[in-house]
């Protein structure tokens, strides 16, 4: 007998627990991003969100 292929329903946008925003970036600061980008193999999306998220641990309000 042959195995189903089992197929479930897609999740809502968002339901993964992330949102998509547009920001405005200077062009050396994307040129830095799209570098590191380009030498990790790692997306832009996926960098600026690490990048975001030790900015946010590591900043203080005063």
């Amino acid at each position: 007998m042959t195995e189903k292929l089992k197929i479930t329903t897609k999740h809502p946008r968002g339901a993964d627990g992330y949102k998509t925003f547009s920001i405005r970036v200077r062009e050396e600061t994307l040129d830095k991003i799209n570098k590191i980008s380009e030498e990790t193999g790692r997306s832009r999306n996926e960098l600026i969100g690490m990048l975001l998220d030790f900015s946010l641990k590591n900043s203080e309000v005063v």
